[in-house]
């Protein structure tokens, strides 16, 4: 179906916070998923203008409250982002920041690892997990399911719907969580020392060595 966007402005959603937001910075920078996330890689369907979810999600946690750039979908109200990240995560929530108007996200269905996804599949596969918004210009952190996101290399987000505008806009998406990157090296470093045949034979030629002296002895 076809829609107009002449008549929607982004005047009206600046919005004042007297409250201060500088107590948020170092809980969370601690858990923020951001220099983490493949920018350069992120896909976005039926968005309205080029690389617009890929700029949203590239903003940093001080600019979550702009109101530019802004995501704004299409030819409907549906969004589907595909995030890779350039290594394995533990995911523990997602951030979102809309409106107080009916343009807000509302239904928001998770599917990670997989780059295969349209609106099509992304409507008739059962997610892994959905997650509903409120109408607020306020960050909504939704959290996850920790056992269903724990290895978790790219996600998809699928916006179904909204709360009745032809468009959704949505100002900054961001993800909490552990990045794995770090851990994995180490292991597999233990891994390849210890998988060495070398060592196994020479550990099997001192110990058959030890046997026989043993037996010689007695």
């Amino acid at each position: 179906m076809s829609h107009h966007h002449d008549d929607h402005g982004h005047g009206h959603h600046d919005h004042e916070h007297g409250h201060d937001h500088s107590d948020e910075i170092q809980p969370a920078l601690q858990t923020l998923l951001w220099k983490q996330i493949d920018f350069e890689s992120i896909r976005t369907l039926n968005e309205s203008e080029s690389d617009s979810g890929a700029k949203i999600v590239e903003k940093t946690w001080p600019m979550r409250l702009d109101p530019e750039p802004c995501l704004e979908s299409d030819a409907d109200e549906q969004l589907l982002m595909f995030i890779p990240f350039t290594g394995v995560v533990r995911l523990h929530s997602v951030l979102v920041r809309s409106s107080e108007d009916s343009s807000t996200p509302k239904t928001l269905k998770l599917f990670p690892n997989r780059d295969d996804l349209d609106f099509s599949s992304a409507s008739d596969l059962q997610p892994t997990q959905t997650l509903e918004l409120s109408q607020t210009s306020e960050i909504q952190e939704m959290p996850v399911k920790r056992t269903l996101f724990g290895n978790t290399y790219n996600l998809n987000l699928f916006i179904e719907d909204n709360y009745g505008d032809e468009v959704t806009r949505v100002f900054w998406i961001g993800f909490k969580g552990e990045f794995m990157n770090l851990n994995r090296e180490p292991v597999e470093v233990l891994y390849e020392k210890a998988a060495n045949p070398k060592d196994h034979t020479l550990v099997q030629g001192v110990g058959d060595m030890a046997s026989q002296g043993m037996g010689h002895g007695m």
